[in-house]
């Protein structure tokens, strides 16, 4: 028989479950008790929300924002990686310099300003491989905008002249005695190679002077010793240098830009009368102004294509944007409204109708004739070729850079700010656009997905660095010349090297 004093005799000689027994008791007080202050913290959060008040609740909303917007900044203004690489123009070892002092080169410059630029440039390449003297170029008053501007109006003729001395010789006017002497008169022939000049070699043994009547694309693009590269390189972007009125005025309006806003944008809105009448496009004009732009491009003898099909023309990406499309592609890339943009342009075919489709997304719009007073201007009046190279500077020192078509100054532009340290340039995918336009305008596309297709199709489309392309493929015989990309458009990689070279 078990009595109660063998029962507690046993359990004390059991003391294991005693301890076990009081461990378990204070484990559980302690959950009990974390239990109860997270329940307390989470009560006390709950109920503190509703009496926070502005003063402590907009700080953490604003870091947030800050934190978003900055990372957008960068996006949208940020200068692409240029990967180490810089400019190099200098010759190599095995470049000769040549004089050429009894033989001399005339040239008329034809077209625009940065038409003549690039084609003086390789006037001056072409001089120096057939060991010829070049006279000052003639600049071309004959184009539609009938400049009388002289090549010492434009550039810095003496700096042009001492630059380029190692390279060729350079006179401002050929010598008296050989004004009445016979001069050959060619055309020669474009997208030519250093072969071809060889052969014009010849021309030396029966003339003294040659004349050369045209200048735009005398050279090729490609397959160029690289001292020929590099010096057309030398003139274009060292020699070349705008005359002191030009240089100090544009200085002057790059200050007040940059006195509005941090940063601004260069809008090269080539959306002007015979820009639209040569490419034939009339999308968002009227009949009157499409009717207009017809008759102009019948009345000019040196278009020769007179029938062209304004929506095959769009379709292919062939038209400039029109300055509506233009604020939507710049919304689209999430630029804000408040945002300054430069009009590099002349004047805006249909003047503010077309315009305002533009400044009522970007009001902030402004052009030279606005940051200039007249007296600034009044030199650079009637000479289209001046006033191009204000706007040409501006474009060149501008935080983004965004051409609304590919024309000779987009084309110069986009070279030289890559030859600077790869500057940001937005090239629209005009045909891709077009697409996407019309599905926006027949509400087939929201504009969040608009604008989220727009920015993928361009992220690769900023300046960053890239080989030359070549033509298309399937492209054969001298077609292919044509089509390959300009040497001045990007001269990478003869003009810009790595770091070891």
């Amino acid at each position: 028989m078990v009595t109660h004093r063998d029962r507690g005799l046993r359990h004390l000689k059991n003391p294991s479950t005693s301890r076990k027994s009081i461990k378990s008791s204070v484990l559980s007080v302690a959950l009990y008790v974390i239990l109860l202050f997270t329940l307390s913290i989470f009560v006390f959060i709950l109920y503190s929300k509703d009496i926070l008040d502005d003063e402590h609740a907009m700080p953490l909303l604003r870091v947030e924002k800050s934190e978003s917007k900055q990372q957008l900044e960068v996006q949208l203004w940020e200068t692409p990686s240029s990967y180490s690489l810089h400019p190099c123009i200098e010759p190599t070892n095995k470049y000769k310099v040549v004089l050429g002092w009894d033989r001399y080169i005339t040239v008329r410059s034809n077209g625009g300003l940065n038409q003549m630029r690039t084609g003086i440039a390789d006037m001056v390449a072409v001089a120096h491989i057939m060991n010829a003297t070049l006279v000052i170029p003639q600049l071309d008053k004959r184009s539609f905008w009938q400049d009388t501007s002289t090549f010492s109006d434009v550039f810095d003729e003496p700096h042009f002249i001492k630059h380029l001395q190692q390279d060729v010789r350079i006179v401002k006017e050929l010598p008296k005695e050989l004004e009445s002497l016979p001069r050959a008169r060619k055309h020669f022939t474009s997208w030519s190679g250093v072969g071809y000049y060889e052969e014009m070699k010849q021309l030396w043994k029966d003339y003294r002077v040659i004349h050369v009547a045209k200048s735009d694309s005398r050279l090729a693009n490609n397959d160029l010793p690289l001292d020929i590269q590099r010096l057309r390189c030398r003139a274009l972007y060292h020699a070349l240098r705008f005359s002191p009125s030009i240089e100090n005025l544009a200085k002057k309006l790059v200050g007040r830009l940059r006195s509005r806003a941090e940063r601004y944008i260069v809008l090269h809105l080539r959306y002007e009368k015979d820009m639209l009448s040569f490419t034939g496009c009339t999308y968002g004009l009227s009949d009157a102004e499409s009717e207009e732009l017809r008759v102009m491009r019948e009345k000019t003898n040196h278009w020769k294509i007179k029938n062209i099909n304004p929506i095959e023309q769009r379709i292919g990406g062939l038209c400039p944007l029109t300055p509506k499309e233009v604020g939507i592609f710049l919304q689209a890339l999430r630029y804000p409204p408040s945002t300054l943009i430069y009009i590099a342009a002349g004047e805006i075919y249909g003047g503010d109708r077309h315009l305002s489709e533009l400044t009522s997304r970007f009001p902030n719009v402004v052009s030279k004739e606005m940051l200039a007073t007249e007296e600034e201007l009044k030199t650079f009046s009637h000479h289209a070729t001046q006033s191009a190279a204000l706007d040409y500077i501006i474009s060149l020192e501008s935080d983004l850079f965004v051409p609304s078509h590919s024309g000779n100054m987009a084309i110069a532009v986009e070279g030289h700010r890559r030859f600077l340290g790869h500057r940001k340039t937005i090239t629209p995918d005009r045909q891709r656009l077009v697409e996407l336009f019309d599905k926006l305008e027949a509400g087939t596309l929201n504009m969040s997905s608009f604008s989220r297709l727009v920015r993928q199709l361009h992220r690769n489309r900023s300046g960053a660095p890239r080989r030359r392309h070549g033509a298309p493929s399937g492209i054969k015989g001298r077609a292919r010349l044509r089509l390959e990309e300009p040497f001045y458009q990007n001269p990478f990689p003869e003009c810009i090297c790595k770091s070891s070279e």
